[in-house]
């Protein structure tokens, strides 16, 4: 199956860590297991118990295997830092599965990465060129290589002189013997949190996974920041030049669980709101607002609010697909989105339908819904979109389509509604957007968000062709040479 057939942004991925705790292994697969939407691919565990490393990594789900008190035991330790991957850069195989362990010059390292480094190719070439030898084909394994190499003397010079010569959007847990580090990029384009279990600190890509645990949320990590716990004590240090926030605008639209919080709000609360605004642009006559599930319920639920209108669950989604479909035979994939929804046919049938959705990235799946929906006897098929036209690939670890794979790349809306065969289709605008995540429109000069999705405004920009870029990066980490 191609690498992009899915019709969705793919998630990044999940990291969880936590210090000074009897049983840290065990809840850092609980906090994975709250972070498991943010990849499926691959899940590990690196615990350290004061004199060595433990280190277990399985494909698939974190449920399928670190739920085993025989695999729980061979992670003793306080200390332990977990990784849930859906691969952005490199192959998928057991040795790309993170947290990665080194062992340094000056002690034991373990990392866990969730983003994608822009100049990775370069610092990798430049680093091989110079002795070093990479086990992996991950970006994250890098940092690693950056950190050994350092000519500094301790390990935050070390961490700050690595630091400084990658680019991209990440977040980072590193745990040495005597630390556990958090970090974040400059623009804080992937999200980080810190909370407290009694005595224990806890890193997290979000809340939900603290909430698992009974942590107490208390605080995201800010953009540029480096928060290391030592002997219970948190410390924090701020090195790069300051740089205005960030963050990932897909982080409020769909990838963040809608129960977690940024900026002191559940992400739901976003959504919804996405929906209320776009209720105010494009309000149409129609009989039922129907979204598509999961991701298209909130902001479906808010514009019904706003336009007044009739909410219905018009299409149902099956939860229990699992792994077995990700690569079907080729008959069961024929029956396509069929897989995974349904629609509830006496509840649309004869009805006008406004059908909601978080995004619109190739249009393949909603092309299949809309026909869907009308081979279950509904009138008419309005798509509305809560976010505005993606035409414009990511390259800070969101796993999405080229830019020529993108249905509203070169595409007019007129196009764009004729190919997933709507009666009409309709997106969010970018002031839209603004409005609902942040009271304000836009402002040109300083953008609030990683909005390059939508307008190419890319916050940090690779030196090679963005295009260019991307392909060669798959190509040659995944062993592929187009020379």
């Amino acid at each position: 199956m191609r690498r992009f057939e899915k019709d969705k942004l793919r998630e990044e991925c999940g990291i969880f860590g936590i210090s000074n705790h009897a049983d840290s292994a065990a809840l850092v697969a609980l906090g994975l297991h709250a972070l498991q939407h943010r990849g499926q691919e691959g899940c590990g565990i690196v615990s350290f118990d004061g004199k060595n490393y433990h280190s277990e990594k399985r494909q698939g789900l974190v449920g399928d295997h670190f739920t085993n008190p025989e695999t729980i035991k061979k992670l003793p330790g306080e200390f332990a830092i977990g990784h849930n991957r859906y691969s952005t850069t490199g192959e998928t195989s057991l040795r790309n599965i993170q947290p990665f362990f080194a062992d340094l010059h000056m002690g034991g390292l373990s990392v866990a990465h969730n983003g994608n480094l822009t100049n990775a190719l370069l610092l990798r070439s430049d680093l091989v060129k110079d002795g070093a030898i990479f086990r992996t084909t991950s970006d994250t394994e890098t940092i690693v290589q950056l950190i050994a190499k350092s000519k500094r003397d301790k390990f935050i010079d070390k961490l700050i002189d690595a630091l400084f010569q990658i680019k991209g959007g990440y977040s980072l847990i590193l745990m040495t013997n005597k630390k556990l580090v958090g970090v974040r990029d400059p623009f804080g384009i992937r999200p980080l949190v810190i909370g407290k279990l009694k005595n224990s600190y806890i890193f997290a890509s979000e809340t939900c996974a603290l909430d698992i645990v009974g942590a107490t949320f208390i605080r995201e990590v800010e953009n540029g920041e480096i928060v290391f716990i030592e002997d219970e004590k948190i410390k924090s240090i701020k090195p790069f030049p300051k740089q205005k926030s960030r963050p990932c605008v897909f982080e409020y639209i769909y990838f963040t669980r809608p129960d977690s919080l940024i900026e002191g709000k559940c992400a739901y609360e976003y959504r919804k709101k996405l929906g209320y605004e776009l209720a105010k642009e494009t309000d149409i006559n129609a009989d039922l607002v129907v979204p598509v599930p999961d991701s298209g319920v909130p902001a479906a639920l808010g514009y019904a609010v706003q336009a007044k209108k009739k909410f219905e669950l018009g299409l149902i989604r099956n939860h229990y697909v699992g792994r077995t479909f990700i690569e079907p035979s080729q008959n069961i994939r024929s029956l396509g989105v069929k897989l995974k929804l349904s629609s509830t046919k006496t509840i649309v049938k004869n009805k006008r339908i406004i059908l909601i959705d978080d995004s619109l990235v190739r249009g393949t799946t909603c092309l299949k819904i809309v026909k869907m929906l009308y081979e279950a006897g509904a009138n008419e098929v309005h798509v509305r979109i809560a976010c505005p036209e993606i035409k414009y690939p990511d390259f800070y670890g969101v796993d999405m389509p080229t830019k020529e794979e993108l249905l509203a790349h070169n595409r007019t809306n007129e196009e764009m509604c004729g190919y997933i065969k709507a009666k009409s289709l309709k997106f969010l605008s970018l002031n839209g957007l603004y409005n609902a995540l942040t009271g304000n429109e836009r402002n040109n000069n300083y953008p609030q968000f990683s909005d390059h999705y939508f307008t190419g405004d890319y916050p940090i920009k690779p030196t090679d062709s963005l295009e260019g870029f991307k392909i060669k990066q798959l190509s040659l980490l995944s062993g592929k040479s187009n020379n």
